[in-house]
């Protein structure tokens, strides 16, 4: 049923063919159309060649089974074609692992792998956090004996009890309920108490305060002030608090410019050598 089709060229283990990327020969609204003897003479030469052009044959064959999974989750958030590129993946892994010799039908076979490739887009989709895999699967087996253990004591279980349910160490199902909340995210708009007049979440959130990296520093700036002269912090202050210029400062103080130069060069001296290594010593403007 090859015999008129072009041989391409191999392809990677896992990668989805091109030609499947659209729709096939087959009408997406058809049901599934197979050639048992065909594909089983298929499977059963790429077990014994593991020839790429044989496995994009196969994946050709199935490729109405891959649709039609997929159309089962259609309409629920996703488009259609990526879902079915997921449903490829699933396809390619099940054509990787079947053993024709153990006689079961490859459709059987292959459908659970490729339904739960699909579940697992949704599931990694719809957590708002991206979380492991390990974890989410963990979480789901978590809240499942959770419920038939509460139906079962009458009572919400331990996590000891649970643990001992899954098979698992306590702390594995810590973990794995921690990152419960990661699967919705809840809106900075949405209010934060019960009542009409609450502020916002994001209202709520602190900002970061610039001012905060400055108290140290004003801090330190305080101490090595202490070890200037009256006249040296007197000058300090006109010019880098009041920003007045040497003239103004000379002024003021009834002493020439030059004198203001002089000791402020001793202050700012002063200063760096009292005061951290990091921290910016201020410069005349």
């Amino acid at each position: 049923m090859a015999g008129g089709r072009q041989r391409s060229a191999p392809r990677a283990a896992g990668e989805v063919p091109l030609a499947l990327t659209g729709a096939g020969p087959a009408q997406l609204g058809a049901a599934p159309r197979y050639d048992r003897e065909a594909q089983r003479a298929l499977l059963a030469e790429y077990a014994s060649t593991r020839d790429p052009q044989v496995r994009e044959r196969l994946v050709q064959e199935f490729a109405d089974l891959v649709r039609s999974l997929a159309r089962r989750f259609a309409n629920r958030g996703e488009p259609l074609e990526d879902l079915e590129q997921v449903g490829f993946l699933g396809l390619i892994a099940a054509i990787e692992r079947f053993d024709p010799a153990r006689g079961l039908e490859f459709t059987t076979f292959a459908t659970p792998t490729i339904l739960g490739e699909i579940k697992r887009h949704f599931r990694d989709k719809s957590w708002a956090v991206r979380v492991p895999r390990r974890l989410q699967e963990t979480y789901a087996r978590v809240m499942r004996a959770q419920e038939r253990l509460g139906q079962r004591l009458g009572r919400a279980p331990a996590v000891v009890e649970i643990a001992q349910e899954l098979d698992l160490e306590p702390e594995e199902v810590l973990e794995a309920m921690e990152v419960g909340p990661a699967q919705r995210a809840i809106s900075l708009e949405a209010p934060g108490g019960g009542q009409a007049d609450a502020l916002d979440l994001g209202e709520r959130i602190g900002q970061e305060d610039h001012n905060l990296a400055r108290v140290e520093l004003q801090d330190a700036l305080a101490g090595a002030l202490r070890h200037l002269t009256p006249r040296e912090r007197e000058i300090m202050i006109l010019r880098f608090v009041d920003q007045l210029p040497q003239t103004e400062v000379a002024r003021r103080l009834g002493i020439s410019q030059m004198h203001v130069s002089r000791l402020q060069r001793a202050a700012l001296a002063q200063l760096k050598r009292e005061l951290p290594a990091e921290a910016p010593v201020p410069m005349p403007s």
